[in-house]
């Protein structure tokens, strides 16, 4: 009897459990139904944890495991987004009116033939209507350089080409390389098969240094817009995916808000990367109090931490005096390693929180390592309520529960999102109380009762907002942010070098934050690589629009 027979008869079964008049008989039911419900868990977890085993004894051996085929399954019985509920009014599009937004390039008139005219018509004017079409074809320019030679000096002087004509390839083919790219996931000999079709004789090779070799400038234009984009609002949002680089394995860090995203890759996604980002590379160790009541906090044993406090109070240490201490300490590189990690995180955060322009609040998933971090941690509501959806009940009643709590769960979330519009003290302090009285329900679900409890052990992080008004109530910005490095891996499997990597990453955070800013990317790449700086740079623009007030409407 597989899993779906179990739960059609149980379905059948359970119906009319409420109409159980004797309450002994109902709670001995119902205790039973969460114990079928565990031992179902159980049973596909061990069955899971079987086949792996049994594919890593057929790997030893030579052979190979069982292939991963998707099954064939309705996509309903997946599906862990929780969009449907959190959305429940669909805005109905409206049509674009485009008309306004074309630009005429070359105006054509259409006369007709006088002779198919009958004697009385008169011209009436002209009815405009506008078609659009793209000519793409090579540009070819052959320059011609005048020669001066002066015989006193023994030198040849020789005209200079326009900016960004420098090479055989002028600036025009450079920016689209780099928009098809990184604003439209081309991969390098799909751009190169397109080029060739037009006429443009250019190598593989030649794309590759495109994307791999920009001018410093762009990276600076990277530092500026994190630099101004942590300014921006007293909040910051982070999230990390997966990448390889040369064949290891790597993460990329996504740091945004409203206005901007930024990508970082790092060998690791631990607490001590996470504050070297947001230093942008200045990361300093603090021995302060707050450092060793950070140290208490994270179980450093007693005889270390009378040492640092003895000997190293209130000194703040580079990174490579710090190497050096810890190094001294812990003499055997093999051993203390949770010690020695105690105390660089509790130092690092110490010294950054301290830093006058350190992030006050920093918004994340539940992940451990952006804990303590900044001032306040507020959690996303979206990853929370995904917890709820991957509860897959085999019983009909349970299924029912779940369904009816995530529907006052989103529910309540709404009333957040209204609370945001239009604060007040009151508002705040009634949805406090509603918070607790909703995860403070029991469903006899044993498994729902369990994620509810956790939910509300998290309530002072997802409450946030009700004394932060402006923080968002999800992580959606950042986990967007990481989907474009998703489909980055699906047409470029790693970067091989690490000036390949830092390319990726700086043009992925332009082409975004041009995105978010909606400035047009490809003409904003095309107006640094001619040097006409016609366009305002990406950091002025965020500074411009985030000093923009918007009036209390309460």
């Amino acid at each position: 009897m597989n899993r779906s027979d179990i739960k059609n008869i149980l379905g059948k079964v359970t119906e009319d459990i409420e109409a159980i008049a004797d309450e002994r008989v109902r709670a001995i039911q119902k205790t039973l139904l969460n114990l079928i419900e565990a031992l179902l868990n159980d049973n596909d977890e061990l069955r899971a944890e079987n086949q792996r085993l049994r594919d890593e004894i057929n790997r030893l051996k030579g052979e190979q495991g069982k292939p991963a085929i998707r099954k064939q399954t309705q996509q309903s019985n997946r599906d862990i987004s929780s969009e449907k509920e959190r959305r429940k009014k669909k805005k109905k599009k409206k049509r674009l009116k485009k008309k306004h937004l074309i630009k005429v390039n070359r105006t054509v008139i259409c006369t007709i033939n006088k002779d198919q005219l009958p004697a009385d018509a008169i011209f009436k004017g002209h009815k405009s209507v506008i078609v659009q079409d793209i000519i793409i074809q090579p540009d070819n320019i052959e320059f011609k350089k005048e020669l001066y030679y002066s015989p006193s000096l023994k030198k040849t002087f020789m005209a200079s080409l326009s900016a960004g004509y420098q090479g055989e390839f002028g600036p025009h083919i450079h920016q689209l390389v780099i928009s098809l790219s990184h604003e439209w996931k081309m991969t390098e000999s799909s751009i190169a098969g397109f080029l060739r079709n037009h006429g443009t004789f250019i190598g593989n090779g030649t794309i590759s240094r495109f994307l791999t070799n920009p001018s410093h400038e762009f990276h600076k234009e990277k530092k500026d817009i994190v630099a101004m984009g942590l300014q921006s609002t007293r909040y910051s949002q982070m999230d990390d995916t997966s990448a390889r680089v040369k064949g290891k394995n790597n993460y990329v860090h996504v740091l945004c808000n409203e206005y901007y995203t930024a990508y970082f890759t790092r060998p690791h996604k631990d607490r001590l990367t996470i504050i070297d980002i947001l230093t942008q590379g200045k990361m300093t160790f603090l021995f302060s109090e707050h450092a060793f009541l950070l140290m208490q906090e994270m179980k450093l044993p007693e005889k270390h931490f009378a040492v640092m406090k003895a000997t190293y109070a209130d000194q703040c240490l580079n990174k490579n005096d710090m190497d050096t201490l810890i190094n001294t300490l812990f003499t055997n590189p093999n051993k203390h390693q949770a010690n020695r990690q105690i105390i660089l995180e509790s130092t690092a955060i110490a010294a950054y929180q301290a830093l006058p322009d350190a992030v006050e609040c920093l918004l994340t998933d539940d992940a451990p390592q952006y804990n303590r971090i900044a001032a306040y941690h507020p959690l996303c509501w979206v990853h929370d309520g995904r917890h709820y959806k991957k509860l897959m009940p085999v019983i009909m009643l349970h299924r029912k529960k779940r369904d009816e709590f995530i529907t006052t769960y989103w529910d309540y979330y709404n009333q957040l999102l209204t609370y945001k519009a239009c604060p007040t003290q009151a508002e705040a302090d009634r949805l406090s109380i509603e918070f607790d009285r909703i995860f403070s329900i029991k469903t006899d679900y044993e498994h729902l009762d369990e994620r509810i409890a956790k939910t509300k052990k998290n309530k002072n992080q997802l409450l946030l907002v009700l004394e932060h008004p402006f923080l968002p109530l999800h992580n959606n910005t950042s986990e967007l942010g990481a989907r474009d490095q998703g489909r980055r891996r699906d047409i470029s499997f790693h970067t091989m070098s690490a000036d390949g990597t830092e390319s990726k990453d700086t043009f992925m955070t332009l082409a975004q934050t041009a995105k978010k800013l909606a400035v047009n990317f490809y003409h904003y790449v095309g107006d640094r690589i001619k040097k006409k700086y016609e366009m305002p740079s990406l950091a002025s623009l965020i500074s411009e629009k985030s000093k923009i007030i918007v009036p209390d409407t309460c």
